[in-house]
């Protein structure tokens, strides 16, 4: 049956515009990171560093959240909103004052510590708006800012009931069956997701220089074919996963999402310095199967944990998928001086082929009739 709940969409758009800008912070200093690498000299090891004190910013700040049951004891407005004004604030002073590595890395883990109070928080104020279709309002939302928010963005209807300080709350999530195999699957989602984005664009501009001949993908450059893939491919597989989840199922979308997604990590480095037709083509297939089943982890913990902490839930959820991200962003450089970009990427291979066995698992387990309105 439709959610009646009026002014969901209304919500859902400001709301996506508010997370649109205050995530844009995330990747912020990777937009402009060959124009860094050149002004400061950068090697691998401070190029991975740029992305990564992001991650572990973002690791301390769910960390912290969870533990004080932040999300669901504040107001998730209200955390939003601050944390998109301090996260603006210290990428202004990055962008007009700094001019080396250590500071610029000690600014973008505050941002990153900032991000942790944008993100999950988002996700709850979705979930009270939509209790059916809460994958696609979910899916959507992975899509100016903090003004946004302040003026236009409320709490829903449906709210979860209000919660006390518990500590014991940041582990519940691991703790039960469902919410458990559902987080599993999200960390061997996140193994691949954030190391793909952080490494696809230098793959195609290296598949480009070793195919020679003036190539490009289609009349597109590296950074151009980088975008189509990323931001054209990633707004559709997060639209169409959303939508496909809520007619088939959390686990039956997720398993094929990752197994497509996986499937292509594993062959994508074959085609390095082949022609760039194919390259693109599989990088296309890759930007939107490895993000169509993003928000459905998230999606399945709101329905599968006890709804006065779900907010902690969640940010306990992404603290340890963020934290896997550190460590398969920083391992491609060094995979791919010795065995070359034509294996480096089927290093995260293994994440998402975890990531199905749990999420089959789940699809046989009896908490899996609470998610999707019973369809699993």
């Amino acid at each position: 049956m439709a959610d009646p709940t009026p002014g969901r969409w209304r919500a859902l758009t400001f709301l996506s515009l508010a997370e649109l800008g205050a995530l844009s912070l995330w990747f912020s200093a990777a937009a402009v990171l060959p124009s860094l690498s050149r002004e400061w000299q950068l090697g691998d090891g401070g190029r991975a560093g740029l992305t990564i004190a992001v991650q572990a910013g973002f690791i301390v700040g769910t960390f912290a959240s969870a533990l004080a049951n932040l999300p669901d004891i504040v107001s998730p407005r209200i955390v939003m909103l601050w944390s998109a004004v301090v996260g603006a604030l210290l990428n202004v002073v990055l962008a007009l004052w700094v001019g080396s590595l250590t500071p610029a890395l000690a600014l973008r883990f505050a941002t990153g510590l900032c991000m942790a109070g944008a993100y999950p928080p988002a996700m709850k104020i979705v979930a009270t708006w939509f209790r059916s279709g809460r994958g696609l309002a979910i899916g959507i939302l992975a899509l100016l800012g903090a003004l946004i928010l302040w003026l236009l963005v409320t709490e829903g209807p449906d709210r979860f009931p209000p919660a006390r300080f518990d500590l014991h709350m940041a582990g519940a999530v691991f703790r039960e069956r469902g919410p458990r195999l559902a987080c599993f699957g999200y960390f061997g989602h996140m193994w691949e997701l954030y190391a793909m984005w952080a490494w696809l664009g230098l793959f195609l501009g290296a598949s480009l220089e070793a195919h020679g001949g003036g190539s490009s993908y289609l009349g597109l450059n590296a950074p151009a074919a980088t975008f189509v893939t990323m931001g054209v491919g990633g707004a559709l597989g997060a639209y169409a996963g959303g939508a496909l989840a809520d007619r088939w199922g959390r686990t039956t979308l997720t398993m094929a999402a990752m197994a497509l997604s996986g499937l292509t990590a594993a062959t994508i480095g074959l085609t390095f310095g082949g022609p760039p037709a194919v390259t693109f083509f599989l990088a296309f297939l890759w930007g939107v199967t490895v993000i169509a089943d993003s928000a459905q982890f998230s999606t399945a913990v709101t329905e599968l944990c006890p709804p006065a902490y779900v907010g902690t839930a969640l940010t306990a959820q992404t603290c340890v998928g963020f934290a896997l991200t550190i460590i398969s962003i920083w391992l491609i450089p060094p995979v791919v001086r010795v065995v070359g970009w034509h294996w480096a990427f089927s290093l995260l291979a293994p994440g998402p082929a975890l990531g199905v066995l749990a999420m089959a698992r789940l699809r046989g387990s009896p908490e899996a009739v609470r998610m999707a309105g019973g369809r699993r």
